[in-house]
């Protein structure tokens, strides 16, 4: 019978490789709760109207990419997630978080979903970590999320990074940067490849999203939107400069940069580096200061960012950034009383806050050991029939092979000379 395979832009993330991303998890998580940032845990899918609303029909996202089906009922459109904020707004709203007042900080992580052309870093289901900043209109908040989403990029070790800002304005800068557009692109249209003749009459700003080398060519001439910025745009976004530069964050003015989703308003930026070929951008966020009265709720200012896990995790893996979790003990035992007592002290040993891996292949010690060996384990715990017998236990030191016998009650009374015995390996 043939086997069943993972569908096509779908992967599994096995041991060896999930190391990186617990850890870029437990940084991101950290580094949030010190900013006081709250987790929030939206559905995997959602009314197909809450992306089509939000998102914008005329973007690739809604047109082409998404993961839609009608309910069992054939009342509405479901739709799989295709990226976060949409649904943090609906939640927003929903469960009257704005009542609580103030600014809400909020942060999410979990499954997306496109329908693209697989390629590296780029998954049908994809993953995600970002964040969102409701109810400030501030441009210290746009900075706020930018230099976080720097703090976590730096500490988990990534190097050759680039901060690309834009604003693309409010809505009435937009309209008028929007006829420039048409104006500009009606010329050439002919020579424009189908998406962007399409996006001429649609929405012309996802002309300068094209990755059609010709209409990128003929972009390049194209007006700035920076020219067409009204007094408080203009404002806004020489703030959010003189604050980066405030901070000693580097950064690029990039006037192509729109980002791909139609919510955004004002600040818009990504992260990218120089170690991923094309697919460059790690993090890509902006302002969407629109968006929660789009939806149904009270105008509220908004921003935030979103980081691509699979292509972070590239990354990481290139730079070998990450290291796998040490084990603190292998125990092995052989004999039925020896392997009962084996179960009982590696459950006390978790209990007391060490890692220990149990040895449950039922094999001779020759076996197990080579598997210890191939552990990493800083230490190895045998018993036997004879250790058994006498309710002891043999510590075997990894690294110096130093070996001694142990009253099994002992070792679990003096837990800590025996964590700092492994810490000093750890630190060596």
């Amino acid at each position: 019978m043939e086997s069943i395979q993972a569908l096509r832009g779908t992967r599994d993330i096995l041991p060896g490789e999930i190391e990186y991303w617990q850890k870029v998890e437990a940084i991101g998580r950290d580094i949030l709760s010190k900013a006081n940032y709250q987790e929030i845990r939206t559905p995997i899918f959602e009314q197909t109207e809450l992306f089509k609303r939000g998102i914008g029909e005329a973007t690739d996202v809604v047109g082409k990419e998404m993961y839609s089906f009608d309910s069992r009922s054939k009342d509405y459109s479901i739709t799989l997630r295709p990226e976060g904020t949409a649904g943090v707004v609906r939640a927003f709203i929903q469960n009257n978080l704005y009542a609580q007042g103030g600014v809400q900080r909020l942060w999410y992580t979990g499954g997306m979903f496109r329908y693209e052309r697989p390629q590296a870093g780029r998954q049908r289901q994809f993953h995600q970590i970002g964040v969102e900043v409701l109810g400030s209109a501030d441009p210290r908040a746009d900075v706020e999320v930018i230099a976080i989403a720097t703090d976590i990029l730096q500490i988990l070790g990534l190097k050759n990074l680039n901060l690309d800002i834009n604003s693309v304005g409010n809505v009435e800068d937009r309209q008028h940067y929007r006829q420039a557009l048409v104006d500009y692109f009606t010329p050439y249209k002919d020579e424009l490849d189908p998406d962007s003749q399409d996006r001429l009459t649609r929405n012309p700003l996802r002309i300068l999203d094209s990755k059609v080398e010709r209409t990128q060519k003929i972009a390049l001439d194209a007006p700035s939107i920076l020219k067409y910025l009204g007094a408080y745009s203009q404002q806004h976004f020489d703030k959010v400069q003189q604050l980066l530069t405030d901070l000693g964050i580097s950064y690029r003015v990039n006037p192509r940069l729109v980002r791909g989703l139609d919510y955004y308003t004002h600040t818009a930026f990504e992260i990218v580096s120089d170690d991923l070929g094309a697919q460059a951008t790690v993090c890509g966020g902006g302002r969407y200061d629109g968006l929660v009265a789009q939806l149904g709720g009270a105008e509220t200012p908004a921003v935030g960012w979103a980081i691509g896990l699979e292509r972070l995790i590239i990354l990481l893996q290139q730079l070998q950034v990450s290291t796998p979790p040490i084990l603190d003990f292998y125990l092995v035992s052989k004999g039925d009383e020896a392997e009962a007592q084996a179960l009982i002290l590696a459950q006390k040993l978790r209990q007391s806050g060490f890692s220990v891996e149990l040895d449950l292949s039922g094999s001779g010690f020759k076996k197990q050991f080579a598997r210890a060996d191939r552990s990493g384990a800083i230490a190895c715990l045998i018993i036997g029939d004879e250790e058994a017998a006498s309710q002891s236990v043999k510590l075997k030191w990894m690294a110096s092979k130093e070996q001694s016998a142990i009253i099994q009650a002992e070792l679990l009374t003096n837990t800590d000379d025996l964590r700092r015995q492994i810490n000093a390996v750890k630190t060596a």
